[in-house]
């Protein structure tokens, strides 16, 4: 027997091994980006179309779309739980907030599926349920250290900056067709409503919507039905 033909079985499976993860990793890169663009009503077809592999690889690396939301899902929530991390590592306990809740907010922003999945789906599959308790150790000691420095209003719960990432993510939506950075001023206005009285407050960098920006976005959001 030649060596070509006994060692070509053994190199293979690696080549087979080394294209299913390059396949996997463009496909949730693809599934990511178009979650982040259109939210949770897309296909697997579309990622299929999107990361430019057949349909049916698609398929066998994933047998439905929930199994794709949670790989795309808990690959944000490390990086989540990453910024939070190094937030915390600031020795300024206002500015780590700050930091970690601009990095929450810009992405919840950007990604309309990241924020239908933590509204929608994290009760309904347990490993959402793990990924999101993993936030809850970092995110405390960021508050904890605020609320003790006196920059963070005593009463604030981490509950409580959940609630506002999502008001903000709300009129993210909402200006985006006309004004996609000016949640940035609301989570100014957001942030300085939280603050320990007698503390500097943040400039409000962005401009307000104008009269005709607000008009502009309502038609995006809701547009006239036709009679």
């Amino acid at each position: 027997m030649s060596p070509t033909t006994s060692t070509s079985p053994s190199h293979a499976p690696r080549r087979l091994r080394a294209d299913a993860a390059r396949n996997q990793e463009r496909i949730v890169a693809a599934a990511r980006e178009l979650f982040g663009e259109r939210g949770l009503e897309i296909s697997l077809d579309d990622v299929a179309e999107r990361a430019g592999v057949g349909v049916g690889t698609v398929y066998r690396r994933f047998a439905s779309k929930k199994e794709l939301i949670v790989q795309v899902f808990a690959q944000q929530m490390d990086e989540f739980v990453a910024a939070a991390e190094t937030a915390a590592r600031n020795p300024d306990p206002w500015a780590a907030l700050v930091e970690f809740f601009e990095y929450a907010c810009e992405h919840l922003a950007g990604s309309r599926g990241l924020s239908e999945v933590i509204l929608e789906l994290d009760d309904q599959i347990e490993r959402f349920q793990a990924m999101r308790e993993r936030m809850q150790p970092p995110l405390n000691r960021l508050v904890e250290r605020a609320r003790a420095s006196g920059d963070l209003h005593q009463d604030v719960q981490p509950t409580d900056l959940f609630a506002l990432v999502h008001m903000i993510d709300g009129f993210a939506e909402f200006c985006r067709p006309v004004a996609p950075e000016t949640w940035r001023r609301y989570m100014a206005v957001a942030l300085n409503g939280v603050r320990g009285d007698g503390t500097a407050r943040l400039p409000l960098c962005e401009s307000a919507l104008t009269e005709e920006q607000v008009e502009q976005a309502k038609g995006k959001l809701c547009p006239p039905r036709r009679r």
